[in-house]
């Protein structure tokens, strides 16, 4: 347990200190997420950045261990969290002890929970993954879920609606944070790139995490942003079945049309451009969705 961690208990502020913490968590390890949570109602930004500071450590575990088997150790302590099952004070550790005040003050499943722990465990490996439809679905299991517990945060017992368009909206979103990370990713021997893809287009794992890249890898990473965009296509036809209440959980897919059309000039290279939008584009754009919803 970190000294962070222990302070929770040590200085007596409780909860407060833990969504305070979360809010920091995610301010900076998921700032476009950050962003758009100030555009939720003021009741609900507590529990949304706790949600938020939840994928983000689950996210993270990778790069806290040493190896594959302590990660899948860390994710175990995770689900017994949940489950009630861990050992110790689980609510000593801040992000955990936020997590559960917003699953019993929204009344929110857990199952979700652990299916996006489970999805997580394939970020502990060095395995490419192995088809487009099983991106979709990591996608699916990590980023869509994340919008979907949002949007039900959000409409606080109501029905959300949207779960069509928050499935596509997790693709579109999670393919395009993916393709942003690949410079990353590659570094760190992680292959997110679908193996059907790179055997059709002639590219081997040698060439991405080397950096050698290639023509190629080009060519898959232009055929994901087409992915992406069918999904953002088809959430946007979707968009009507979000209830009016659970929408600012789908606001950060409003900047995937910005860093897509980033990743299609003429000097992007997958494997070294960093692809980010200015501050005040990216305030512009929630701000412009939100006040349409």
């Amino acid at each position: 347990m970190t000294g962070m961690e222990s302070s929770v208990e040590a200085t007596g502020e409780g909860l407060s200190f833990a969504f305070r913490h979360c809010e920091e968590l995610v301010r900076e390890g998921d700032p476009d997420r950050y962003l758009a949570t100030l555009f939720a109602p003021a009741t609900c930004r507590p529990h949304l950045f706790a949600l938020a500071a939840f994928s983000l450590t689950i996210a993270r575990v990778r790069n806290a261990v040493s190896n594959p088997m302590a990660g899948e150790i860390r994710l175990q302590w995770w689900r017994d969290a949940l489950q009630g099952e861990a050992r110790g004070d689980v609510k000593a550790n801040p992000v955990a002890a936020a997590l559960d005040d917003a699953i019993v003050a929204r009344r929110l499943g857990r199952q979700p929970f652990i299916d996006l722990i489970d999805a997580r465990v394939f970020d502990l490996y060095d395995d490419p993954m192995p088809r487009v439809n099983d991106l979709e679905g990591y996608c699916g299991e990590t980023t869509s879920a994340l919008i979907r517990l949002g949007g039900l945060i959000l409409a606080d017992g109501a029905e959300p609606g949207g779960a069509a368009a928050a499935g596509h909206a997790g693709v579109a979103y999670g393919v395009t944070g993916l393709l942003r990370a690949l410079p990353w990713h590659a570094r760190n021997g992680q292959i997110y790139l679908p193996a059907d893809l790179l055997r059709q287009n002639g590219v081997t794992r040698e060439d991405i995490v080397t950096g050698r890249g290639g023509p190629g890898l080009v060519r898959t990473c232009s055929e994901l942003r087409a992915l992406a965009c069918r999904h953002l296509e088809a959430y946007r036809a979707a968009r009507d079945t979000i209830a009016p209440a659970a929408r600012p959980a789908f606001l950060p897919v409003a900047l995937v049309e910005g860093y897509l059309s980033a990743m299609e000039r003429a000097s992007y290279d997958p494997l070294n451009t960093v692809i980010e939008l200015p501050r005040w584009r990216k305030i512009w754009r929630l701000w412009r969705t939100a006040r349409r919803g």
